[in-house]
């Protein structure tokens, strides 16, 4: 086994050993690829193949990496592959010049060509280029996967994006799509009157959201900062200024870890719309994402893994109470207090720690029993106050708040609030998490006092919601880990 991988090592350094060699030899002659600055390109390989009829026998210029070659003595094919898909193109010897046809013979598989020529159709139907003529544009010093095989291992292909966009077509259209779905959102809440902005990504107080942040040290100041974790108090802080609704669409930094549903760096949006209520965030959340699946994939039923998501009907609203109540038969309702919360925890074997009262067990039977039944859209409504310290309180029912997370495929895909504008009320919830931070909640928030200052100025009652970009586009390209829908996600440094 040893010995077989030592003549593999030994094979594959011969085979680079000859594609330096190649461009050294092309460097001596004065065709060095690596001076040439640009190659003026007319069409990719998609726009010629969708417009056939109108463009047989029209002169193209196109480029992209050759995939396949074929040499058969006067005449060659290769395969190229550009941004669109790939095209065949047939290279003869009478067309191209025979000192041409040479250096073309010499290419290999990951040359970056320029083919100029006539569109065609060979005889077995196939659209093609007719070269008349083929400039080497960069030169591959590396080997790519075996064609047939492609790049399969998962670690290499996240740690070597470039090579598993080469080699995984679907790959490519995976972020085309993501890219898709994007501007699709902003088509969507510009429509809506929204405004897009940009807030800080260093902040002393990095509030907004239960995580932890990660820290550094700002030398110009003398000052320790951290990395945001929420986009939430700056853009509040736009709507007591009077901008009544924006929006932003940015990276977001939680020191946590990584698995198929999270990474520590991702990209939140979140919105905020003055005089509305988490009611008018529901509407706005099921109105985009109809929209933005019928603008990305043409339909509202979405394939994910061996389900369709049906986002073009109503989507269910329940609140917590009720998704506990419907999945396990407890009523939360009828517990009394939190002693009686924990007893109830003890005998379903939920974990909780001492310091959680009866809304904390709440939330951690939900997150236990309910979470990942919930595949179709559904709202989960009227959080309980202990895990909700920016979000007004029901007026019937205090304990409780106006908030709603959206849970597809079983995973949280948005969460939203009635946004707490009482300064007062708001200080105090701040305390209580400065309480739950001293008995050891790492990911409490921290008292923000230019924010409560700007509540004192007086915000408007606010409709906020936060959405996962990331787990918005795995749903709808069928991606099963956030690492899919990320070109570079974190990675464990190989020199660890």
């Amino acid at each position: 086994m040893a010995e077989a991988k030592n003549i593999q090592e030994q094979d594959l350094n011969q085979l680079l050993k000859v594609r330096r060699e190649k461009l050294a030899a092309l460097q001596a002659e004065g065709k060095d690829p690596f001076r040439i600055t640009k190659y003026d390109m007319t069409h990719h390989s998609k726009d010629i193949k969708d417009s056939f009829d109108a463009m047989e026998g029209q002169k193209v210029r196109l480029a992209g990496r050759i995939m396949q070659k074929r040499v058969m003595g006067k005449a060659s094919f290769c395969n190229i592959q550009d941004l669109k898909g790939t095209i065949q193109s047939y290279v003869a010897r009478d067309s191209i010049g025979e000192d041409s046809y040479k250096d073309f013979k010499k290419y290999d598989i990951g040359d970056i060509v320029g083919i100029e020529g006539e569109v065609f159709k060979t005889k077995t139907g196939e659209i093609s280029i007719h070269a008349s003529s083929v400039t080497l544009l960069s030169k591959s010093l590396q080997i790519l996967p075996e064609k047939y095989h492609g790049l399969t291992n998962t670690d290499l292909r996240y740690r070597q994006r470039y090579t598993d966009l080469i080699m995984n077509e679907e790959v490519k259209d995976t972020f085309v799509k993501r890219s898709k779905i994007i501007s699709a959102i902003r088509r969507y809440l510009d429509g809506q009157g929204f405004m897009e902005v940009e807030t800080p990504m260093l902040v002393s107080n990095a509030g907004g959201a239960a995580a932890r942040p990660f820290e550094t040290h700002y030398n110009a100041l003398d000052e320790d900062v951290k990395l945001r974790i929420s986009l939430e108090l700056y853009l509040k802080r736009l709507i007591v200024g009077g901008m009544e609704r924006v929006y932003e669409i940015g990276r977001v930094f939680r020191n946590e870890g990584v698995d198929t549903r999270h990474n520590p760096e991702f990209t939140l949006m979140e919105l905020y719309q003055a005089y509305t209520d988490y009611y008018g965030m529901m509407d706005l959340t099921e109105n985009m994402y109809r929209y933005v699946a019928q603008e990305v994939l043409g339909t509202t039923q979405v394939p994910y893994g061996d389900q369709i998501i049906d986002l073009g009907k109503p989507f269910e609203r329940l609140t917590m109470i009720d998704a506990v109540k419907k999945y396990t038969g407890i009523d939360f309702n009828e517990v009394a207090d939190t002693e009686a919360a924990r007893k109830l925890a003890d005998e379903h074997h939920i974990k909780y720690e001492d310091r959680h009262t009866k809304g904390n067990i709440l939330s951690l039977f939900f997150e236990e029993c309910c979470e990942e039944k919930l595949i179709q859209p559904t709202f989960i409504m009227d959080h309980p106050i202990e895990i909700s310290p920016l979000t007004k309180k029901k007026p019937d029912k205090p304990e409780y708040v106006e908030r709603f997370e959206l849970f597809i495929t079983g995973r949280e895909m948005a969460n939203a609030y009635s946004e707490l504008n009482d300064p007062i009320d708001q200080r105090e919830r701040f305390a209580a998490q400065e309480a739950a931070f001293a008995a050891g909640d790492e990911e409490a928030n921290h008292t923000d006092e230019d924010f409560l200052n700007a509540l004192e100025i007086g915000m408007p009652p606010t409709g906020g919601i936060g959405y996962g970009i990331d787990r918005l586009v795995m749903l709808l390209t069928n991606s099963p880990a956030i690492r899919d829908v990320l070109l570079f996600p974190t990675m464990k440094s190989l020199d660890k």
